[in-house]
C-alpha cells in the first residue's frame, strides 16, 4: 500500500512528532547523574537558599567571534545572503552568571583568554554585586576546577557555596541559552571591521538583557518545567 506523503507528515504530527534537526551528545554524558541531579541535587540546592536566604547563580562563559556569527534569514531563492569577515581569529571574552529566582545577570568581559585568574576575578565582581551568601553552580572547566580555583573557593567558604552541574550537560545551565540570546542580538550576520565595534555590540546586548529579569528567567524552563519551588527568596 503506498501513502502520499503529505499524509504520512499529516499522521506524525497528529501522533505527536515534529520535524527536527538532530544534535550531538557526548558519548560520555551519564544519564543516571543528570537524572540524580535533576530529582535530588538541584531541589536540595533550592531548599538550602531558601533556608539561608541566598540567591543561586548559574555561572559560565562565551566567547564572541570578531568574524560574527551565522544565522538563517530571508533572501530571495539562489542569492544566498552573503556576510563580510576579517578572517582574523580573535573573541570577546564574557563571564556572566545568572540567578534563578530573580533573573539578575552580573557579567564581565575580556579580551584575554580564559584562565583561572580571571575566572576568580569575575567571582570576586560577582561577590562585590551581591550581599550575603552566594550559591554558585558551575560545570566542570578546567579553570573552574583548578588548584587556585579551589583555593580560592576555600578562602571565600564563607559567603561562596559552589555547586558542579553533572559532566556534559550543557543544557542543565540555563545561561547557555542566555548566550545564544546574546550571539542573536549581537554578532548574527554581522560584520565588524574592528574588535572595538564587536565589543560595543556584545557590550549593548548584554546591557539590554540585564533590565530583562522576566526574559531571563524564561531560561530556567528545564528547572521549572519540571520542579516544585520553594517560595521565592
Amino acid at each position: 500500500m503506498l501513502y502520499n506523503r503529505f499524509y504520512v507528515c499529516e499522521l506524525l504530527r497528529n501522533l505527536g512528532f515534529s520535524f527536527q534537526k538532530a544534535c550531538f551528545v557526548s558519548d560520555h554524558l551519564d544519564e543516571e547523574a543528570r537524572r540524580r541531579w535533576m530529582k535530588k541535587e538541584f531541589p536540595k540546592i533550592l531548599r538550602q537558599a531558601q533556608q539561608l536566604g541566598a540567591p543561586v547563580y548559574f555561572g559560565d562563559e562565551a566567547s564572541f567571534a570578531l568574524w560574527g556569527s551565522l544565522s538563517y534569514t530571508w533572501a530571495r531563492r539562489g542569492q544566498q545572503p552573503q556576510i563580510k569577515t576579517t578572517g582574523l581569529r580573535k573573541g570577546y571574552k564574557v563571564f556572566g552568571a545568572i540567578e534563578f529566582f530573580s533573573g539578575h545577570l552580573v557579567y564581565q568581559g575580556t579580551e584575554a583568554r580564559f584562565q583561572s585568574e580571571n575566572y576568580q576575578a569575575f567571582l570576586l565582581h560577582l561577590l562585590s554585586q551581591v550581599s550575603g551568601k552566594i550559591i554558585l553552580i558551575q560545570d566542570g572547566a578546567r579553570y573552574h576546577t583548578s588548584k587556585a580555583t579551589r583555593q580560592f573557593f576555600e578562602q571565600h567558604k564563607e559567603r561562596l557555596i559552589v555547586y558542579q552541574l553533572p559532566s556534559y550537560s550543557p543544557d542543565y545551565n540555563p545561561i547557555e541559552y542566555l548566550w545564544k540570546k546574546i550571539k542573536t542580538k549581537a554578532t548574527h550576520n554581522r560584520y565588524f571591521a574592528e574588535f572595538v565595534k564587536l565589543i560595543q555590540s556584545v557590550e549593548e546586548a548584554l546591557k539590554v538583557l540585564a533590565s530583562q529579569a522576566d526574559e531571563i528567567l524564561r531560561l530556567m524552563g528545564v528547572y521549572t518545567k519540571n520542579l516544585v519551588l520553594p517560595t521565592t527568596v
